[in-house]
């Protein structure tokens, strides 16, 4: 992949400056490139640092002029559904070999215009400079797999990959953006914010997933090309048809993410998803005479798993069972000793440009780049968004809309099977079930109902400033989890938030950058993405099963203690206390100095802070990782460097 920049003069009386150009080109050589080209007139400046990763990308020319229809494009992008495409666009069979991405994206535009980003599959940012109709047009994929950030003011607008090139530029100021911060407080879950178009800084937003936008006559307009809805649902015959569909959609989307002339590797845990994508992506470049390597997480050597039975810490005997049941798998586990979230915080401040939640797993995410960019890795599959797609299936929510709908017989033989499957009293099920279907009754007489919610970092001045709370609120954000009512919403929520994808997405185009390869994920192929949504609920959910359309669909293709494996799941950032007690005093020697920081003050809950502060001052046991002192004070240190760098 690649990072793009550019600048649009709206002022024809005032043309662009070169040297505006030069600095935003300058400010992305920090990351390494396989080529570096710009293209310009006195209207606009196209940029793009390149990184060749698929093999029409190599030598390709970008930005690319077409002087005959006065078109212009700079693209960051890797295309999937390019034979479809081909067909579509009349593209000559002998042409087709070697035929670049951004060559493609621009005769889509020029067949369908501003129509075109619904044509398009794969992971994409681009912007095309229209003569003809003095306009800049551009989008981003459906999920935001690549950035792209702008500025834009009366005369002119700047866009690029990273925000770092665009505060290089003496008309855009470097001020924080407060509401965005808000938001990021304020919200206890994983979630950074729920505007999709701000970011951290005030003067800099960003084309939200699955939009696309228009620059014209000193006006920006975005435009939301893709939508999810429960739609019409797909009636196969049989439970097997269901399977076979599955897997011819899914193979589509892995060997479509297999396009590369360098090695190809992949995120493997012991679970269902990235399983699915390692097995699948193995037997299809056993055709190619390549070899998958594979990256697995593991905890430190001498770390001792304080998690109860039904997690597992370390992977690994899950992770060597699919390695040989599968073959073909160079298999690789890292343990990143001696790092710790405490001493990733700056390198990772670095990498974001802006603060970040997901620390537990800074390690070991950061980790596998480092060594798949050591390994030339052109492509990294994972499975990230599996749980949503492929192995979808909550089964105690199944359970309670059988029983609001008084399907008795269903809800039972549903029971027995699943109490057989998991070895749990059928009673006990039955009471998950009923208070999945009943959570007000059961708040009323539970022993937890009067337990507080989680403290909340937000400073209470600036709260009332920004109204966040109320934002919040209004958009069903309760302590930053969003709230569903019925299991066809479910479904489709996690694409219809568009929040949601920018907290793991953002970090992916990042560190690809960083690290010159491309994160990508089958789970999340809009092919796949439809279809799974396309499903009845009885394919996820069936004969005391849950995720039960992966399940079944991977038999032959996963071992069975992978396969049917109710019993334990696999758990990442459990060692996270455990890493940074060497370093614990340092730890909390920051925390009580930015506590008493007027700057940080003025932001953070200082009487929260303090309260995490004292409740874990002494190197607290390892099982502290995930509570809520801890996330406190990380979030808070991670915030407060990142207003030291402001500064």
């Amino acid at each position: 992949m690649s990072a793009i920049t550019g600048i649009f003069q709206s002022n024809e009386q005032q043309p662009i400056s070169l040297a505006h150009g030069e600095l935003l080109m300058n400010a992305l050589e920090k990351y390494p490139a396989d080529d570096i080209q710009t293209w310009g007139n006195e209207r606009v400046f196209l940029g793009c640092h390149a990184q060749w990763i698929t093999p029409e990308s190599v030598g390709e020319q970008v930005p690319y002029y077409d002087d005959e229809r006065q078109l212009a494009i700079t693209a960051d992008a890797i295309i999937d559904n390019r034979n479809e495409l081909f067909e579509q666009l009349q593209v000559e069979s002998n042409r087709r070999e070697g035929f670049p991405d951004s060559a493609l994206i621009l005769l889509a535009y020029r067949k369908w215009g501003e129509e075109a980003p619904k044509y398009l599959l794969g992971d994409y940012a681009f912007m095309i400079w229209d003569a003809k109709k003095h306009q800049l047009f551009g989008a981003r994929d459906f999920t935001g797999s690549r950035t792209l950030y702008y500025h834009h003011n009366q005369t002119s607008f700047t866009f690029c990959t990273t925000i770092e090139p665009l505060l290089a530029l003496p008309y855009i100021e470097k001020k924080l953006n407060e509401e965005w911060l808000a938001e990021f407080l304020a919200i206890t879950s994983v979630i950074d914010t729920v505007d999709v178009e701000s970011t951290v800084y005030k003067h800099i937003q960003q084309i939200p997933p699955s939009h696309s936008i228009l620059v014209k006559a000193g006006k920006v307009t975005l435009t939301k090309y893709c939508t999810f809805s429960t739609g019409k649902q797909l009636k196969l015959k049989s439970d097997e048809d269901y399977e076979e569909a599955f897997r011819d959609v899914f193979q589509s989307a892995v060997t479509a993410r297999l396009r590369t002339h360098r090695n190809v590797g992949s995120q493997l845990s012991g679970g269902l998803d990235s399983g699915s994508v390692v097995s699948f992506a193995a037997r299809a470049l056993q055709k190619q005479k390549k070899q998958l390597y594979t990256y697995s997480s593991i905890p430190e050597e001498n770390f001792t798993d304080w998690t109860k039975k039904y997690k597992m810490a370390d992977e690994r005997p899950l992770i060597k069972s699919t390695v040989a049941y599968v073959g073909n798998i160079h298999d690789q586990y890292l343990d990143c000793a001696g790092k710790s979230a405490l001493s990733e915080v700056d390198e990772w401040l670095d990498i974001m440009e802006m603060p970040y939640k997901f620390f537990e797993n800074s390690v070991w995410i950061k980790g596998i780049y480092e060594r798949a960019h050591q390994q030339d890795i052109g492509v990294l599959l994972n499975g990230g968004r599996g749980n949503f797609t492929i192995s979808w299936g909550p089964a105690m929510h199944y359970y309670a809309t059988l029983m609001k709908k008084l399907n008795w017989f269903h809800l039972y033989d549903e029971v027995c099977k699943l109490s057989v499957n998991v070895g749990v009293g059928r009673a006990r099920i039955l009471k998950l079930a009923a208070q999945n279907a009943f959570p007000g009754i059961h708040q009323l007489f539970s022993k937890d109902a009067q337990k507080e919610s989680s403290p909340q970092l937000l400073n209470p001045g600036l709260a009332r400033k920004t109204n966040i709370i109320q934002k919040l609120e209004s958009r069903g954000l309760i302590a930053g989890v969003q709230v569903t009512k019925k299991l066809e919403e479910e479904r489709i929520l996690h694409f219809q938030q568009l929040n949601l994808w920018n907290a793991s997405n953002t970090s992916t185009s990042k560190l690809s950058l960083r690290y010159k390869l491309q994160g990508r994920d089958p789970t999340n192929d809009l092919r796949v993405v439809r279809f799974c949504l396309s499903l009845p609920v009885d394919q996820y959910i069936q004969k005391g099963m849950d995720r039960a359309l992966i399940r079944r669909s991977m038999q032959n293709l996963l071992p069975d203690d992978i396969r049917l494996n109710q019993l334990v799941r696999g758990v990442q950032g459990t060692d996270a206390i455990h890493r940074m007690i060497p370093k614990w005093s340092a730890f909390m020697d920051e925390v009580q100095q930015l506590s008493k920081d007027p700057m940080a003050s003025e932001l953070l809950n200082v009487p929260v802070l303090q309260s995490a502060i004292s409740n874990i001052r002494n190197a607290p046991q390892a099982n502290a990782a995930f509570s809520p002192d801890f996330r406190i004070l990380m979030r808070s240190l991670i915030v407060y460097r990142f207003l030291k760098k402001l500064s």
